[in-house]
Order: structure tokens, then C-alpha cells, then sequence
């Protein structure tokens, strides 16, 4: 019975972990790929890769059996991330984002339009979740474009707005996971989180950041990992050295 219990929470962990697919051509994503979908949940398709391949990358991916996260952080007026959503919606991605600050009308509307998409075309429904604060930022920078206050509340409030505007999770960095879980009364709300990086990793352009463990023990529910795992000699090997260390968190006591 031990045995079927370890088993179930790999693959618990494993659904946890979306390896972002931060490259510059279809080839080298589906490469990938192929390393890794059976080690991962997820593949994270964003503004590189979708620049250089196109929608066509996510098809090919879902055609295969993998799950999207369709990472273009929309940003505009309702109408054009409205449009945008639809579109998301009919290539069958599992999770795609906008950004909070787009603002409360911009955010029910498209939460509204992907619904009623997948309804009226018989499509499964992807998660839509909002982009609080980017994980490079940090007080500083927030400063200079005239957003004042300690990042953490701003993250929260704009979580709290996503979820009043009927959105499915947020996008935050692990440092706003114990602020933002508490705040939200909807028990399902997703707390997506980049900014993982392992204890004698390069930061990079990362700011806000913790380990893949702490981020779990936190409260994220999926775990955005790029650089760490693309950079390695053997990618998928990496990956499983991150399930293993999200399944050693799960199972650790409260």
C-alpha cells in the first residue's frame, strides 16, 4: 500500500511543476517536450517561443497530449483581451493570463467570454489567472513607474480584485503566496508561481524568489520553472530532482 502511496504523490508533484519552454524555435520546443512529458504537468508557452513559432506550437503540443500554459500576460483594452481569450480558448490551452492592472472591466469580460466560449463551442474551459507584479521587480522599480508601497500589498490587492472579477488564480512570486492565500475566501483559487530558484542557483533577473520546496510549503499550487531546468546538461533529470523535492514538501508535516 506504501508503494501506491508514493506513487500517487509523484504524480501529485509532478502535475505541480510547469517547465517554461523559454525558447527561440518550435524544434527545440518539441524536443523538450518529448525529454520531459513524461516527467512534468505542464509546459509553459510564452512571449519567445509563441514570437517565433506561432500558434502552431500550441496546437502541436496539445495534439500531443500536453497541457499549455499559454504565458502572453494579455494587456490591453477589454475588447482586444476579450478577442484574445476567445482565441485562447479555441486552441485548447489550459491556463492562460492577463494582466491585473489591466483593470476590473477588462478581466470580467474575458473571464465571461471564455466561459461562454467553451459552453457554446463545446471546448474545455482553460483557467484564466491575472499577472499581480512581475517576480523582476522589486520596491525600486515599482517606484519609478509611480506604484507606491510595500509589493506585497500590491500583489494582494490586485489578487483580491482578480478574484472579485471572477478569475480563476493570480500569477504572484512565492514571496506574496502567505499573503495573497489567506485574503482570498475561494479555497480553489490557483496561486501560480515563477520565480523558483534552487539555493545555489543565479538569481538571473529574478528578484522576489524561494525554492521550489518553500514555495510548496507556502501554499503555491504550480511551480514555473525555466532556466534552471533548460540550462542543465540532462533537462529531464533536473526535473525530476524538482519532483522530487515538491513531493518531499507535500509530504512533510503541517
Amino acid at each position: 500500500m506504501r508503494y501506491f502511496a508514493v506513487i500517487f504523490e509523484l504524480m501529485n508533484a509532478k502535475d505541480k511543476l510547469i517547465v517554461a519552454l523559454d525558447v527561440d524555435s518550435a524544434d527545440r520546443a518539441l524536443d523538450l517536450f518529448e525529454a520531459l512529458r513524461e516527467v512534468v504537468g505542464m509546459f509553459k508557452v510564452g512571449s519567445q517561443l509563441f514570437t517565433a513559432a506561432g500558434p502552431e506550437i500550441v496546437r502541436q503540443i496539445a495534439a500531443k497530449g500536453g497541457q499549455v500554459f499559454l504565458d502572453l500576460k494579455f494587456h490591453d483594452i477589454p475588447n482586444t483581451v476579450t478577442g484574445a481569450g476567445i482565441e485562447a480558448t479555441r486552441l485548447g490551452v489550459s491556463i492562460f493570463n492577463v494582466h491585473a492592472s489591466g483593470g476590473a472591466e477588462m478581466m470580467k469580460r474575458v473571464a465571461a467570454a471564455v466561459a461562454e466560449t467553451a459552453e457554446h463551442e463545446g471546448l474545455a474551459r482553460p483557467k484564466v489567472i491575472a499577472v499581480t507584479l512581475l517576480t523582476s521587480l522589486d520596491q525600486d522599480d515599482l517606484e519609478q513607474i509611480g506604484i507606491t508601497g510595500d509589493p506585497r500589498a500590491v500583489a494582494e490587492r490586485l489578487a483580491c480584485l482578480a478574484a472579485a472579477c471572477g478569475l480563476d488564480g493570480v500569477v504572484a512570486s512565492p514571496q506574496e503566496i502567505q499573503i495573497i492565500r489567506p485574503a482570498i475566501s475561494n479555497r480553489d483559487f490557483l496561486i501560480v508561481t515563477p520565480g523558483i530558484r534552487p539555493s545555489d542557483s543565479p538569481l538571473d533577473d529574478q528578484r522576489r524568489t524561494l525554492t521550489a520546496a518553500e514555495a510548496i510549503l507556502a501554499g503555491a499550487d504550480y511551480l514555473v520553472i525555466g532556466r534552471p531546468i533548460l540550462t542543465a546538461v540532462d533537462p529531464a533529470d533536473r526535473a525530476r530532482q524538482f519532483v522530487e523535492e515538491i513531493q518531499s514538501a507535500l509530504a512533510a508535516p503541517p
